[in-house]
């Protein structure tokens, strides 16, 4: 089979970062990065006085008790089936229209927006890319966990920042101590550094707290998926903040882990600083999206990319 993604030309070299005038900073392509959320607070800033600070909060705490090692898992089991419903790639972004991330201080648009801003953010910046905007659109997809079709699970185990089960939890993860009610916490099987794993053993083999990037990531790799190694270790680790804002859990990366970092960190500023209060025009975009989704998921005699037939079939 033959792949339609062109080459990354980036090797290891993140963007330039030049002042375009007061409160903001431009990346060479023209995507303006904000230095407040939508809610005039610093990005991530968990201590921040605002509206949703305490649900925030309340959410990280189911999050960390219920996240352990057996409960992913189970979801793993449960999930990775693929056997609930079949859509294609648009119809699973529309339907994040009805949900908002409980997990997230920085906005409380639908998910839709969210998706659509990070895609058209990448897009400014590496126009050529075409693999990165498509992971940029699809890299939420798995939140559609939260509606009925797909078991309508709690937010605390579909978003949220991600982290290793198995092994000891980081203090660098958000509101650590609620942790300590985790059964993992006490248990001496998971609460080491290495715990069940090995140094170098790459994060293939690392299980992660459940949610919707590891959902997606079986979803894409299920279906046999064509998409670099980038974007599958986009979608699966670009909430996994303990690693890629404070270097934590690097002990457990092997070298394709560590290449594929680069691309991460790239990734990471469209996702997070793209969210804003101002709405895409989905109307004008999505011509283009669909197109990409064609060019880069449709079956022919002799090519095969993306994700097969343009279907998510979780």
């Amino acid at each position: 089979m033959t792949i339609l993604i062109g080459q990354s030309q980036v090797q290891g070299e993140e963007k330039k970062v030049v002042t375009a005038g007061p409160g903001e900073l431009v990346l060479d392509g023209g995507f303006v990065v904000p230095e407040t959320n939508s809610f005039g607070q610093t990005f991530r800033d968990y201590d921040a006085e605002s509206e949703r600070k305490k649900g925030v909060e309340e959410f990280y705490r189911q999050n960390h008790i219920h996240q352990s090692f057996d409960f992913v898992r189970r979801m793993r089991a449960e999930y990775g089936r693929l056997d609930r419903v079949e859509m294609s790639i648009w119809e699973c972004c529309e339907l994040l229209n009805e949900f908002v991330d409980e997990s997230d201080p920085d906005l409380d648009e639908p998910q839709i927006e969210h998706l659509l801003q990070t895609a058209e953010a990448i897009r400014k910046d590496y126009p050529d890319e075409d693999w990165l905007h498509l992971t940029g659109l699809i890299h939420d997809l798995g939140k559609v966990l939260l509606h009925p079709s797909f078991g309508e699970l709690p937010q605390w185990a579909v978003v949220g920042d991600t982290f290793p089960v198995g092994c000891a939890f980081d203090e660098s993860n958000v509101h650590f101590k609620y942790f300590k009610d985790n059964p993992d916490y006490s248990n001496p099987e998971y609460n080491t550094k290495f715990g069940i794993y090995s140094e170098g053993c790459g994060l293939d083999n690392v299980l992660m707290s459940w949610g919707h990037d590891d959902y997606m990531y079986l979803v894409a790799k299920e279906n046999k998926t064509t998409l670099p190694s980038a974007a599958m270790f986009v979608i699966r680790y670009h909430s996994f903040y303990p690693l890629h804002k404070y270097g934590a859990y690097t002990h457990l990366m092997n070298e394709e882990d560590k290449e594929n970092m680069k691309w991460l960190r790239i990734f990471n500023k469209y996702d997070l600083y793209s969210k804003s209060k101002v709405r895409i025009d989905v109307e004008k975009v999505k011509p283009y999206y669909l197109s990409l989704i064609n060019k880069l998921t449709l079956l022919s005699n002799d090519v095969e990319t993306g994700l097969p037939e343009a279907r998510c079939q979780p």
